[in-house]
């Protein structure tokens, strides 16, 4: 079989490879000629655990190709994934010009059958309007080319999508006809070795599960952290109530730790997005604003706690950062909490310095020159006031504290993941400030 993959971010890099990890021909595809000539020359835009070797590996057996020509791709391709990004606009939306682009593109070259999927993140109704961005370019064409249009999208996590990709828990796809669901299912058929299933429903119900998915997942994580900040206030200890309710099957302990928020390219996007779909409908999501407005608050709390510990005088005050991606085993700063926190600090006058194993580059882009970087995580913490973690990275588990008392200024430590025992940093002389903890 063959394929063709338009975008080569995080979604269209990491399925086109994975894709071609099974046999089949996959052309990826996009506008940016600096990327694709990258990508050709075996640099891979975006850092993810395992990523460079699968695709090296596809491009040696010539199963993996690059190129900026989407019509060269469309030859003889069974099916054409969108996987283009899109961003949240001010009113929250997501923004489907790239891909109603692709979809028009595709218009104008297409030629035999084949299933146009979109693999975005879109709102309901999107695989209707692909359908008709490609319908309008056949009619300007004046050609009949018969094609069908499904939804499947994606539900990797950043920092482990390769093991996710090549065993899902699951494979959403919406279809209308038995011809486009048969293609899908011989695609995905080498994926269904682990015994998990292919979910066929409707478009519109694949486009919504996607949505529906994150913003479950975006719930348990606010609810967590108000819980939280209520432990703190009522004298208890969120790590115990965790534990405590994360033990009922029906609530399970998955992502109900609390912490400083979250961050990344897909849950505050997603969140913001089905609230303003429905809006569109007329219809309020109470929950789902609630848990954006927790999330923003959530973002505040290790400042606040930096800010209260030294009697709200940060100015000239050195204070160190571990961690700057919103999550370990990726580079991603998209919604990153820490870009809230670094720049409620320099804001108030302190000075930040920075460390994070692969991220650092990308953090320059939104933070800019204003926080003085280091490449390791002890550096950072000469003459430093306070340390605030926020990325629970493996090299920061487990915590040298001699070295850590004898480089700080004054041994203050703000664990925005609750990665460290709040008695045993008391034993060795820190001040420790974790979420949700006595």
């Amino acid at each position: 079989m063959k394929i063709s993959v338009v975008g080569t971010g995080y979604v269209g890099l990491v399925s086109g490879a994975c894709f071609a990890e099974t046999g089949i021909t996959v052309t990826c595809v996009d506008v940016n000629q600096s990327k694709i000539a990258a990508l050709n020359d075996g640099k891979i835009p975006i850092w993810e655990p395992g990523l460079d070797d699968v695709v090296r590996r596809n491009v040696e057996k010539d199963r993996l190709r690059f190129t900026t020509s989407l019509s060269d791709s469309l030859t003889d391709a069974d099916a054409v994934f969108i996987a283009v990004g899109t961003p949240s606009g001010e009113d929250g939306s997501a923004d489907l010009s790239y891909v109603l682009q692709v979809a028009s593109e595709v218009g104008k070259h297409l030629d035999h059958y084949l299933v146009v999927v979109t693999k975005s993140t879109v709102p309901v109704g999107t695989s209707q309007r692909v359908k008709q961005a490609v319908r309008k370019e056949l009619d300007a064409r004046g050609v009949q080319v018969e094609f069908d249009v499904a939804s499947n999208p994606e539900f990797l996590k950043e920092g482990n999508a390769i093991e996710d990709f090549l065993k899902p828990d699951r494979i959403i796809i919406g279809t209308e006809s038995k011809r486009a669901q048969e293609l899908m299912e011989r695609l995905y058929k080498p994926f269904l070795l682990n015994g998990h299933p292919i979910i066929f429903m409707d478009i519109a119900s694949s486009e919504l599960t996607k949505y529906a998915a994150n913003a479950m997942l975006a719930t348990k994580i606010s609810f967590m952290n108000d819980i939280a900040n209520l432990c703190e206030l009522a004298g208890a200890d969120a790590t115990l109530v965790r534990k405590g309710i994360g033990s009922d099957p029906r609530i399970g302990a998955k992502f109900i730790y609390p912490g400083a928020g979250y961050g990344g390219s897909c849950f505050p996007k997603d969140v913001k997005a089905i609230i303003k779909t429905a809006d569109e409908y007329g219809h309020s999501l109470e929950i789902l604003k609630s848990v954006e407005r927790v999330n923003e608050r959530q973002k505040e709390v290790i400042f606040k706690k930096i800010r209260a510990h030294f009697g709200g005088d940060l100015k000239g005050r050195r204070i160190a950062v571990w961690g700057l991606a919103f999550k370990p085993n990726t580079d991603d700063m998209r919604e990153a909490p820490s870009l809230t926190v670094i720049r409620r600090l320099l804001e108030h006058g302190a000075a930040v310095a920075a460390y994070d194993p692969v991220a650092i580059q990308e953090a320059k882009k939104y933070i800019g020159s204003g926080v003085a970087y280091h490449s390791s995580a002890y550096e950072v913490l000469k003459g430093a006031e306070a340390l605030a973690l926020l990325t629970e990275w493996s090299e920061f588990r487990v915590f040298d504290y001699d070295a850590a008392k004898q480089l700080m200024k004054t041994p203050a430590v703000f664990d925005g993941r609750n990665i460290y025992e709040p008695a045993e940093m008391k034993e060795h002389g820190f001040h420790y400030y974790g979420i949700g903890r006595k």
